[in-house]
């Protein structure tokens, strides 16, 4: 512990006690929600109420049981898979496109493909449902993959980007004047020099699909509601304690996530 600086100019830790408190108050006003959840998930009453009165699993058993809410679920984790799998390959060819290339407008090529990240996404769910009646492709599993694959790319091309501007292309280059083609290069010297951005970008694609919910609101329906929009509608429609053991179940898997990530990188 430095509690007495050791020059001028250096901060102690007490010097910066004002700043931990803020950094515990901002921790706490975003994990807080987590702690009302989880607790909901397991109460034996009929209404969604913190502190619960009794404990009980019955929740857990009414979405498990349930062929609809199974049926959400697995519409939401294809096309959290189908996303990903469409998504991180373009993100990656995006980003080392960009990154290469030299060209003078990279940075405002780069900005274009970040737009669904700046843009209100209730006006790119306005959009993309009129786009699709035109195209009929409404409450289809093709549809929901190609907008989430828009709102996951960008999450990728950041996260590539960040992991290509720490690797020393030369290493590339070195390959290729060895007679490997640029894709050859690329996959065996590049690629696994910036997996852990790779894998990073990939479970954001992943998480962005499973978690969006404004723009399935617009297009899923039917056989091919989404998770997500049913438990919005259970919410506007009843309040219905199976969308908190649902919360729960996706708290777990968004913190499962994380921690791959942290090992992946840890290893790297």
């Amino acid at each position: 512990m430095l509690l007495r600086p050791a020059s001028e100019t250096q901060i102690t830790h007490l010097g910066r006690l004002w700043l931990y408190v803020v950094a515990g108050l901002v921790m706490m006003f975003l994990i807080l929600p987590v702690f009302v959840v989880i607790p909901m998930s397991f109460s034996d009453s009929r209404f969604l109420r913190f502190p619960p009165e009794g404990f009980s699993l019955r929740w857990y058993a009414s979405y498990l049981g349930s062929p609809e809410w199974m049926r959400a679920t697995w519409v939401s984790f294809q096309v959290a898979v189908l996303t990903t799998l469409v998504a991180t390959p373009l993100g990656i060819a995006a980003a080392y496109g960009l990154h290469v290339s030299g060209v003078r407008f990279a940075r405002l090529l780069s900005l274009a493909l970040i737009t669904p990240l700046i843009i209100p996404i209730i006006i790119l769910g306005v959009g993309i449902f009129y786009l699709y009646v035109l195209l009929g492709i409404v409450n289809t599993i093709p549809g929901l993959v190609l907008a989430h694959s828009i709102l996951a790319l960008p999450f990728v091309l950041v996260t590539v980007s960040s992991g290509l501007q720490q690797y020393d292309m030369n290493q590339e280059l070195a390959a290729r004047s060895m007679g490997a083609s640029r894709l050859t290069a690329f996959r065996t010297v590049t690629l696994p020099q910036i997996r852990g951005s790779i894998v990073a970008g990939a479970l954001f694609a992943f998480i962005t699909s499973l978690d969006e919910v404004i723009i399935a609101l617009f297009i899923s329906g039917g056989q091919n509601t989404t998770l997500t929009r049913r438990m919005f509608t259970g919410l506007r429609d009843e309040i219905d304690p199976t969308i908190a053991a649902i919360s729960s179940l996706l708290i777990i898997l968004s913190v499962v996530l994380l921690m791959i990530l942290v090992l992946t990188n840890r290893k790297k």
